[in-house]
Formats: C-alpha cells, structure tokens, sequence
C-alpha cells in the first residue's frame, strides 16, 4: 500500500491497546476519511507474551521501541511509553529528527519538553501531535489550535484530573474523608498505587502547562506552575462549602492580565450553578474565556482506553490528511519566553479553616490578628460541640478579596497563634469568571 500511512506504536498498555482495536474496527472508515489506509506496521512493548485482547498477526514486534525511529518503512511513531525522560523522550527526539511524525499521548514530556520538541517537528517538517495528552478525550488542543484560532485568549479554567474530582464528588455525596475514599478509588482503577501525581496536582499542572502555551503564545513553562492538591481536603470542608453554596474542584487555571500570565492549580470553591461546579466523577472540563467566542465550555471523560484513544486517532487522521501545523499553533521560534510568575499579585476572596482553642477571648483575639494582618472578614462560622480530642473547634472564616501575599502572612501568622492549633487551610474562592 504505497500511498498508506505507516504507523509504529511504542507502548501497549491500556491506550495502545485501544488505539489498535480501533485500527482494526474501523480500517475501512478511516481510509474513506483520510483518503489513504492507515498500516499498523510495528508494535513494540516490554512483555511480547502478554494477553491484551488484540490481534497482531501481520503486524512486526520490535523489542527496542528506538528501532521504530529508524525503520524505512514507518511514516508515524505513536509514543504512549510515558514519562519525562528516558526512552520516551529519546524515541522521540530520535523519531523528529528521522523525519517522522509523531503524536503522544504523553503530558508530562510535553509539559517538561515540548518547546524543544515542537523546535525539531518543525525543522523537520513534520506534526508533533499530542491532542491525548491533555483532558483524554476532550478536543481541547484541536479546538485551541483551529477553532479558537481568530481569538485572543484571556483565561482557561479547567478539571482536568478525573481521580481528584472522583475523590472530591464522592467525599461530597459520602460525608467521608479523603483517606478513605482515595482507597475506594485505587480499588476502583481511578487512581494508581501511589497517587502522588494525581491528588498532589502535578499532572493537572502538566496539562494546564501545555493549555497556557497554546492559549498565550509561550515557551511551554511548568516549571513556573503553581501547584497544591487536595490531600489535606476534609470532609469538614466540603460540608462548609457546601452550606456558603460551593462545590470543592481541584481548577487548573491560566490567566491574562496587564501584568502577565499566572498558572496555577489548586483546590478551589466554586459557586453552584457554574459548568464547572456541575462536572462530576471521572469527568473533565476545560473552560476558555476568548475576546470573540465568550465562554464555551468543553466537557468528557479525561482519561481511559477509548477516550485517549480516540484522540490518539484524531492526531493520526490530521496526519494522514496531510494536516501539518506549528504544535503550538506559531512556530516554536516565534513563542515568547516563559512567563514571569505572578502569584503573589493573585487576588481572590479566601476560605480560611483553623482549629481555635476554646476558651474565653479566643476568637477575638484570632479575628483581631487578622485585622492587623489586614484580612478584612466577610464571614465567620464557628460550630457548637466539645471540638476535637484536644479541645479545638473548628473555625471558618471567608475573607473579603486580597492578594496571595498578604493571605500568606496572615496564615503564617495565625500558625505561630497562641489561640490556633497547628496551621490554618487555605482555600481560594474561584467566583467572577465561572459565573
């Protein structure tokens, strides 16, 4: 088949094996919508012996995934290995620089890398694709490159980890505690063994590195993401967002002002009625904010076999149709530097839980420290009982709008109080732009 697309794919896990079935189903389908046949060429992966529901008679095995960069007879390295450095990022590199095309379902390369790899496409002449790497099955890199082209961009808020928003809704509708439901999850499948990635927020971060480049027109810049996630979330903070009307997400946010660019994901309380409010479970969501489109909203399962991919296949159908663009919509060359971070001019009504000791005077001299660490109090809310073993109540107070600095020196402060107990949480009130 001359005129076909030869395609070898590195990595036969769960997505792999999806992307193959889907190949295989649809063959005929895909060769009508590209005008050519996608082959399946090559497959390389570390256990030739294991089962995977997936018929490769005809199809070579490479035990070194490197030989699919070098093989004549590949137009097409599908890389679903991941991880930031070692083979995956050397398969790709090797497979650029061959003159190969390449789509990824790899955030974190990308995130870590993808300014220097788009430098490579682009000098080869061929697509760097990774429309799987970010919100699995949602066309957010497709949407952002094409559809929202004719827009200035000035935000991005986004869900875009489905284990943490499975953990959050179900300590929501459950009453239960983080710890618990996180051992649900694993059972479950939605989260790994070791979840560090997942509920600390780094790979929302890598998603929303990549969304803030293509959004902003930037070097890709994890390294300036600001980063917390949801470990230290209770039930006790759920129920209080709840009755101020809230829903606890973990938001992936990019932001444009005449200041510069912040990225940052962090839980945040979202008002109720809001898109992203209503996302729940597994499900993602990314909300753009154009100056020509408004608000549009994009919602789908983040992760999975036939989410991933299926956008797995839409990057090799763009491929096939001879779709070949700067992947990161202007050439690599023309992307600005890395944003300076700007956190600490952030502004945001804040949710601020402590542990008060009960005693007479306490909460006055707790709300007069935050006076003089000028914390100007919207609400107070403090719940009746004998508090915790150690005799602390749980107190909660919504601040008026400040700036991240200043909320830093007054929790840095009310740690060192002799009225609190242990340091206070802090979580960002997310309002205007979702409404």
């Amino acid at each position: 088949m001359s005129n076909s697309l030869r395609i070898g794919i590195a990595g036969l896990g769960t997505v792999g094996a999806g992307v193959v079935k889907i190949l295989a189903g649809r063959g005929e389908h895909l060769a009508a919508a590209c005008g050519r046949p996608l082959e399946l060429v090559a497959v390389s992966a570390r256990d030739r012996t294991k089962d995977r529901g997936i018929d490769l008679s005809g199809v070579r095995w490479e035990d070194d995934p490197m030989a699919l960069a070098s093989a004549d007879d590949i137009d097409l390295v599908v890389e679903l290995i991941g991880g930031s450095e070692g083979i995956a990022r050397e398969l790709l590199e090797a497979a650029l620089k061959a003159g190969k095309h390449v789509a990824t379902a790899n955030k974190a390369l990308i995130a870590h890398h993808g300014t220097a790899l788009a430098r490579l496409a682009e000098g080869a002449g061929v697509a760097l694709n990774y429309e799987a790497a970010v919100a699995g099955g949602i066309p957010i890199v497709k949407t952002m490159r094409e559809a929202l082209a004719g827009n200035e961009i000035r935000s991005i808020h986004g869900i875009l980890n489905g284990t943490c928003n499975y953990i959050l809704t179900e300590m929501e509708t459950t009453g239960r505690d983080f710890a618990d439901v996180l051992k649900d999850a694993q059972a479950l499948g939605y989260a790994e063994a070791d979840p560090t990635f997942d509920v600390g927020g780094i790979d929302a971060a890598h998603k929303l590195a990549i969304l803030a480049s293509l959004a902003f027109g930037t070097e890709v810049d994890f390294a300036n993401v600001h980063v917390e996630g949801i470990e230290k979330i209770s039930s006790t903070d759920i129920a209080f967002a709840k009755d101020f009307g809230f829903k606890v997400k973990l938001l992936a946010i990019a932001e444009k002002s005449d200041k510069g660019i912040v990225q940052r994901v962090h839980p945040a309380l979202v008002p109720e009625g809001t898109p992203l409010a209503a996302v729940s479970g597994v499900y993602n969501a990314v909300a753009v904010d154009g100056d020509r489109v408004g608000h549009l909203v994009l919602e789908g399962r983040g992760a999975g076999e036939g989410p991933t991919a299926s956008a797995v296949l839409s990057d090799i159908v763009d491929i096939a149709r001879g779709l070949i663009v700067p992947p990161f919509i202007v050439p690599a060359t023309k992307l600005k530097a890395p944003a300076t971070p700007l956190m600490d001019t952030h502004k945001s009504s804040f949710y601020l839980r402590l542990r008060a000791v009960d005693r007479a005077g306490s909460m006055a001299a707790i709300t007069r420290a935050l006076a003089e660490a000028s914390i100007s109090i919207e609400r107070i809310v403090q719940r009746g009982g004998k508090g915790d073993e150690s005799g602390r109540l749980p107190v909660v107070f919504v601040t008026h709008e400040t700036d991240e600095s200043t909320m830093a020196r007054a929790r840095a402060l009310l740690a060192e109080h002799e009225d609190v107990a242990g340091t206070p949480l802090v979580i960002r009130i997310e309002d205007g732009e979702l409404r």
